[in-house]
């Protein structure tokens, strides 16, 4: 089934090449990513959760594997700042204009600097969200790191 997200949309206007997989989201599930990675039967490992930060009060965008932590003495001192937190939700809808659950690093509103953690480039391809709550989008990481101008870093 094709699904058009903003997402979706700046992956193609950028010419990259990405395949889409949705699944049965789990509102209830503990946690998202691993669900997601249950319900399209990926490993983990594979399948990258976004998430929003803050570090030294400006926004930034995290991409790590769905089975592990961002670290965030780490991921402060790879922006060259002091201290990182998880954005609220209601913060992270506004900026990025998707639903937590949903939130790509793909077509955000707001263009901030973006982290991939470096354990992700083990895999030929990865799984990200792809714009809504039940979309992943598979990808090379190179790719999405190329298109995101995301910095490469240690972070769990």
């Amino acid at each position: 089934m094709s699904k058009t997200t903003r997402a979706t949309l700046a992956l193609q206007q950028a010419g990259i090449s990405f395949t889409v997989h949705t699944y049965d989201y789990d509102p209830q599930a503990e946690r998202i990513g691993l669900q997601a990675a249950e319900a399209i039967g990926a490993d983990p490992s594979t399948v990258l959760k976004t998430l929003m930060v803050t570090v030294d009060g400006k926004p930034a965008c995290v991409i790590v594997p769905s089975d592990k932590e961002v670290n965030l003495k780490k991921l402060a001192t790879a922006l060259g700042g002091k201290a990182a937190q998880m954005m609220k939700p209601a913060d992270a809808e506004r900026m990025t204009g998707y639903h937590v659950g949903g939130i790509s690093p793909f077509g955000q509103k707001k263009r901030v600097p973006t982290l991939i953690e470096e354990s992700a480039f083990a895999h030929a391809s990865v799984f990200i969200n792809g714009g809504q709550r039940d979309l992943q989008v598979k990808l090379a990481p190179r790719d999405a790191a190329k298109f995101l101008d995301a910095k490469i870093a240690a972070l769990i």
